[in-house]
């Protein structure tokens, strides 16, 4: 076996995790394009490995979280009942409907960079006024789970990248959020990739999750979201929500680049 790919696996998820977990987003989404242009994953057997990426590293960060105390509260429960559903739906989508990469990288692009603009922008107005927008009601954050969690389905990504700018821009600390958006993230890419390794036994194609790759890299992401979790309370909350919006931006610029390449 070439244990090359796999220590580069390591190490990009490491290195994703640590910048990623202290504002609630697991890095699958940038684990995306290196999957693609670097180890040559094929489509869609990215989104399965991604969602594989997410059940290795997610108890990393969440450990951490749940030592610091903050992974309880019904904000939680409230995401992960709403994405378990979409991301089961989701996955069918991304396997009988999605399966072009350059359509695949647009929706991401769409949906990204705009929700971080926004986010930054957002912030940016809040420590100038010093005015905060009233937050989701329950109802609303569970529809909102459950829309995420489609969109997680299809992506690979678990949808905790997509709430945590939505709830963090709406005024819930990113302290509370980050941790939810972990744990929403972790439960819902357990079921995703379930759903696909059931999806590959009768239907062609690169469907299964690459197995070595995507258990690299969830050992990389699980040592480098500890590390993350455990910074994240030594983090101003507006550098917080400024990181979550950037990393957000970025991601979307990346992913238009290379569609429109």
């Amino acid at each position: 076996m070439d244990w090359e790919p796999g220590a580069a696996g390591l190490a990009f998820g490491m290195l994703i995790a640590v910048v990623t977990a202290p504002v609630g987003v697991s890095g699958a989404v940038f684990l995306l394009p290196v999957q693609l242009s670097v180890f040559a994953v094929p489509n869609p057997s990215v989104t399965p490995t991604n969602l594989l990426y997410n059940v290795v590293a997610g108890p990393g960060a969440l450990l951490r979280y749940r030592r610091d105390g903050a992974l309880g509260g019904p904000l939680v429960r409230r995401l992960v009942l709403g994405t378990l559903p979409g991301v089961v739906l989701g996955a069918i989508i991304r396997v009988f409907v999605l399966p072009g990469p350059n359509v695949f990288r647009l929706l991401v692009a769409a949906l990204m960079l705009p929700l971080g603009v926004w986010l930054i922008v957002r912030t940016l107005r809040t420590e100038s006024s010093k005015s905060r927008r009233p937050e989701l009601s329950p109802r609303s954050v569970t529809g909102l789970a459950l829309a995420v969690g489609i969109v997680g389905g299809i992506y690979g990504i678990g949808g905790g990248s997509i709430l945590g700018p939505v709830l963090v821009g709406r005024g819930l600390p990113v302290s509370q959020v980050a941790p939810a958006a972990l744990a929403s993230t972790f439960v819902t890419s357990l079921l995703g990739a379930s759903t696909y390794a059931l999806l590959s036994m009768g239907h062609g194609g690169s469907i299964a999750p690459d197995w070595f790759l995507g258990l690299a890299c969830g050992l990389g992401g699980l040592i480098g979201g500890y590390l993350g979790a455990r910074l994240q309370p030594r983090m101003p909350e507006t550098f917080l929500r400024l990181r979550l919006g950037a990393l957000a931006t970025a991601l979307g610029g990346l992913y238009a680049i290379n569609a429109l390449r």
